[in-house]
């Protein structure tokens, strides 16, 4: 049997986090999660996930140190970072893509599979 794929989910929102932990388990995955960007840092290095779901607004650490710490170190930058946030504005998608995540979108729209 293949392994399962990995995910970690860092959003500091509790209900946000276990819809997205929920969906993605019935839909085959492993998934971890974090509450706090610095938890979220060291889990991400920890497991080195398949795909990372990032929040912005993050306390202790904001997804974009996360994003950026991750994607310029060579051990890690492979990994697919989406920034799942309620910042919408078009200046919030450019940081994220600077800071290297893969995809933006924004929490209260999103629909996962």
């Amino acid at each position: 049997m293949a392994e399962k794929k990995q995910i970690l989910v860092v959003d500091d929102e509790t209900d946000m986090l276990m819809a997205i932990k929920m969906r993605l388990e019935a839909s085959g995955f492993t998934v971890h999660t974090a509450t706090d960007g610095l938890e979220g840092l060291n889990a991400a290095r920890r497991l080195k996930p398949d795909l990372i779901v990032l929040d912005i607004m993050l306390p202790k650490m904001n997804g974009y140190k996360i994003s950026r710490f991750l994607k310029f170190d060579e051990e890690y930058r492979h990994i697919p970072v989406i920034m799942l946030t309620a910042l919408a504005g078009e200046d919030d998608r450019s940081t994220g893509v600077e800071t290297g995540a893969n995809a933006t979108s924004p929490s209260r729209s999103t629909r996962l599979p």
